[in-house]
């Protein structure tokens, strides 16, 4: 049996392949199938780290970007597009996997058009609440189509379409305890602790805000702060200039990138997360956390506004959009949201509600129930 993974290369859509692939890992050992074979086909490896762990065969496959703007480079990418579509029906003709499964993405779209050509059964998954435009093509012949947002079945065919919600790593899937949360990052136990995730390369506006608004908050609240690799200097620099004079400055923490224990542990401190509005609310939904979310305005196709407004709905998070985005506004809410228990129970038992913990152990049950019959 052989299975090829592929996805965009980014975290969004690398971290619930590796999801779905602990799944099916547990899957074949129960059934203690032999001689399974997984790839992962995609333009860069990402995290060479987890397909190892995972047991994940890289196979590079070039794609080029389909940019909704104009650029010069959509016409070298044309050609590098073409490259990959005849690379992965070369790699997947010798491989002659029983299932594909796309998670999306440009990097996604050679392996999909191979798949297609050769007809092997592909299965895909939409994270976002408006599906991409590789998904939504791979969706008129797609076996199945597994989505994490229930608004996004709209957009495929009813009959061939299940909400099964987002793949979430097991390592992150559950929280710290809070006490120990506390003594991990050693902060104090009678204060509320504001958790604010940049993903893994930060996210400046809300870097910018959160500095601004450091003198105020830090009288109330302690920070965890994800800052991003790449504005971890920028950023601890000037929240010690501002923090100078303060005698609350322990009370807050600014790390680059959190590792997931490091991730598991600020999520069981947090009393409410602040974060953009990618793939990172499922994981805050898995978690139970009240949270802000602020979506980038010029995401592609604006996906991550109708991501942050679909969660909004359940009742989980609130929403402030970059326009708005101020360290008076964002303070503002945040003592709203702390300062009443029952919003605060509310929003947890939402966020609890919309989390569907089983949705990569679905997937891998269907890639798995695909391939037998595919042999």
């Amino acid at each position: 049996m052989k299975i090829v993974f592929t996805g965009g290369g980014t975290g969004g859509h690398f971290y619930p392949i590796i999801a779905v692939v602990e799944e099916l890992n547990k899957l074949i050992d129960h059934e203690k199938f032999v001689g399974t074979k997984i790839y992962y086909f995609s333009n860069i490896p990402y995290d060479k780290e987890a397909l190892f762990v995972s047991g994940l065969d890289f196979e590079e496959i070039n794609a080029g970007k389909m940019r909704t703007y104009f650029s010069f480079k959509n016409f070298s990418d044309i050609f590098k597009t073409f490259l990959g579509i005849l690379t992965a029906i070369l790699k997947l003709f010798i491989i002659y996997p029983d299932v594909v499964f796309g998670k999306g993405g440009y990097a996604s779209f050679p392996t999909l058009v191979a798949a297609r050509i050769l007809r092997i059964p592909v299965v895909i998954h939409e994270s976002d609440a408006a599906p991409g435009r590789v998904n939504i093509w791979a969706g008129r012949f797609a076996s199945k189509i597994a989505v994490s947002f229930n608004e996004a079945a709209e957009f495929f065919p009813k009959k061939r379409v299940a909400w099964t919600g987002q793949p979430i790593r097991q390592e992150i899937a559950q929280k710290g305890d809070h006490k120990e949360a506390l003594d991990f990052f050693k902060l104090e136990p009678n204060l509320p602790v504001i958790f604010i995730i940049g993903g893994s390369l930060g996210a400046e506006l809300i870097n910018n805000t959160v500095i601004d608004a450091l003198p105020r908050l830090l009288k109330n609240y302690q920070i965890i702060h994800q800052t991003g690799v790449r504005n971890f200097k920028f950023v601890t620099d000037r929240s010690q200039v501002v923090l100078v004079d303060s005698e609350e400055k322990s009370r807050y923490v600014a790390i680059d990138f959190l590792n997931p224990l490091q991730m598991k542990m600020a999520a069981g401190a947090a009393d409410i997360i602040i974060s953009r509005a990618g793939s990172t609310l499922f994981e805050i939904a898995a978690w139970g956390v009240p949270s802000i979310l602020v979506p980038f305005t010029n995401s592609n196709a604006d996906h991550a506004k109708k991501n942050a407004f679909a969660y909004s709905r359940s009742g989980a998070c609130i929403v402030i959009e970059e326009m708005n985005m101020t360290a008076n506004i964002l303070s503002s809410e945040i003592d709203r949201i702390l300062n009443d228990k029952k919003l605060l129970v509310q929003m947890s038992e939402s966020a609890k509600k919309f989390n569907k913990p089983d949705g990569a152990k679905k997937i891998a049950s269907e890639l798995l129930t695909i391939a037998l019959s595919h042999e």
